[in-house]
């Protein structure tokens, strides 16, 4: 039998704090619940920040959605905002804690302690801080001290260093606003959890849109109302939106003695309690298990918060927790373009090393009945493990509902699903909202072919080095598709035709068979097999996707293409 706590105390509020305190009063009446919140607000919406820039969160007020007062009437919470926590005695169990408006220091006991204290923006000691108007974003606080100068000091030029989810959505919603936006990723690629294919298609969409991306060149140093970048390059700026990723807030738990986990995170057992038995710990100060890595690794998204808030709090009085670990899954809109993932993709196999044989899938299918107004392509691409056929992970870059088809990967990662069970899959259908057979399953089907054999395929990024080392490349597209663009050097037989003109093509050299999307050229592959040819290759993705991935990297660099022109649309 659990001894029920008297007093818990939670340090830190928004999504993981302000979770875990309610659902304590769902679970006791009784207990004494007080949330400490540094900042003037205890609930507001993190994610949504960005959006105020753009008018798109009209108001500011918007941003909040609790007031301390709410969490008093509704759940008889109480709620000290503008209150730090300084220490945390763990032997006495006690807090000792600073009223910021008054500057008065006083203790308060506990029971049990949660802590919930989020992430730092990362601001590296850069030469030349001092020279700039540098802002970060973790606050309503801070979006409106960037909102308020960029608007009062009558700001035109805004970079923005750092390309992911904050960097991102802060460089679009300043651009929506007026604003000339640089954005600067010192990687050769914005949004990690993408692929370098894939996120091709955000990179045209972003300077497609007038933002001038930088990728590949980091930051040097600053100077008067200028960014220097390695390569030299200085940027005009008269603010700068410094979003290179957080570190865990880990001060008070260090100070306080608490084991930290190898990434620096706070480390928490299975039940998300810490090295003390009477302190738990939730959120982005803590480390995860990614059941997809088999490693501790840091998280920081709203949707695991709220769920190590219910299991926190359900441990503390005595009930089970089942704790499965994260797999991550993310999802952003860039223009008009959404783009999602979920679990591996190859990026991230390759940077941690791991020791897993896989292969991948890209198609690119309409998202509904290809008759139905606004119906638009998707490209959604499929990572598996061989032999076993295992889904590792996926992501979807389109104009339509590619959250819809992430969510079902990542419930099938969360069950250990498979390739067959993707192809099985029964979802909803009408012509308004998806295909008979949907995306996945769809996705499904092309990776049991490659998984046994039935074809092979070569990617995107293989397609330069075989035009320049002058390999024979089949486009099977209409004649009056290929003479608006194509791969430089490859020939044109098209698909109603290959059956009566395939002797012409060669038996004794690879074959490189290219469509718009690689569907009808798998179709191609399949009947020169048929047909006696023994070294047929499908290039995944096709025309179309080989534009949008050579599209950015031509505009920006002094390469030839090896296209003619570009294929963005059926």
């Amino acid at each position: 039998m659990v001894n029920k706590p008297k007093r818990i105390l939670v340090i830190g509020g928004v999504a993981g704090g302000a979770s875990a305190a309610t659902r304590i009063r769902r679970l006791d009446e009784d207990c004494e619940i007080i949330i400490f919140e540094r900042g003037p607000h205890v609930s507001f919406s993190n994610c949504a920040l960005p959006f105020h820039l753009s008018g798109v969160v009209e108001k500011e007020a918007d941003l909040v959605l609790m007031q301390p007062e709410d969490f008093e009437v509704k759940f008889n919470i109480e709620v000290r905002v503008n209150t730090e926590v300084v220490s945390i005695d763990r032997q006495s169990k006690e807090l000792s804690i600073k009223d910021l408006s008054t500057g008065e220091l006083y203790k308060e006991p506990y029971d049990k302690l949660i802590l919930s204290p989020g992430a730092n923006p990362i601001v590296p000691p850069f030469e030349g801080l001092d020279q700039i108007n540098l802002f970060t974003i973790r606050n309503v606080k801070d979006i409106s001290k960037l909102n308020t100068f960029i608007k009062n000091h009558h700001s035109q030029d805004i970079t923005v260093i750092g390309g992911g989810f904050i960097g991102i959505e802060t460089a679009e919603n300043l651009k929506m606003a007026g604003y000339n936006v640089t954005l600067v990723e010192a990687t050769p690629q914005i949004m990690r959890p993408f692929d370098y294919d894939m996120v091709q298609i955000l990179h045209k969409a972003i300077v497609d849109h007038g933002i001038d991306l930088i990728v590949n060149d980091k930051v040097l140093k600053f100077e008067k109302d200028r960014v220097i970048l390695g390569s030299g390059r200085p940027i005009h700026a008269d603010a700068v939106v410094m979003a290179i990723g957080v570190s865990p807030e880990t001060s008070l738990a260090k100070e306080a003695g608490l084991e930290l986990g190898k990434t620096g995170a706070i480390s928490v057992n299975q039940n998300f309690k810490t090295s003390d038995k009477d302190i738990y710990a939730i959120g982005d100060a803590i480390e995860v298990y990614n059941r997809l890595l088999f490693a501790q690794s840091k998280l920081s998204l709203a949707g695991p918060a709220q769920k190590q808030a219910r299991a926190a709090a359900d441990h503390i009085f005595g009930r089970p927790v089942n704790n499965t670990g994260v797999i991550g899954s993310s999802v952003i809109q860039v223009f008009d373009y959404n783009a999602a993932s979920t679990g591996l993709n190859e990026g991230l196999i390759k940077a941690t090393n791991m020791q897993i044989d896989y292969a991948s899938v890209l198609i690119i299918p309409p998202d509904k009945v290809s008759i139905m107004p606004g119906a638009e392509l998707m490209f959604f691409k499929l990572l598996f493990e061989v032999p076993t056929g295992r889904i590792l992970g996926a992501q979807a870059v389109g104009k339509g509902n590619v959250d819809k088809r992430i969510d079902v990967i990542a419930t099938v990662i969360k069950f250990n699903g498979t390739l067959e069970d993707l192809k099985d899959l029964e979802l909803v259908y009408a012509p308004p909202f998806g295909t008979a057979r949907d995306v996945v399953n769809f996705a499904g089907l092309v990776g049991l072919n490659i998984l046994h054999g039935c074809f092979r395929q070569v990617y995107v990024h293989q397609v330069r080095d075989l035009v320049e080392a002058g390999a024979y490349i089949l486009d099977v597209r209409p004649k009056a598709d290929y003479d608006k663009a194509h791969i430089k050097n490859a020939l044109n037989i098209p698909l109603g035709q290959i059956r009566k003109r395939y002797e012409e093509i060669p038996k004794d050299r690879p074959i490189y068979v290219q469509c718009k999307t690689g569907q009808t050229s798998y179709n191609v592959v399949m009947t020169l097999q048929h047909l006696g040819f023994d070294n047929i290759i499908n290039i995944s993705g096709g025309f179309m996707a080989l534009s949008f991935y050579e599209y950015y990297n031509d505009l920006t660099t002094d390469r030839e293409p090896i296209v003619t022109d570009y294929c963005f649309t059926l």
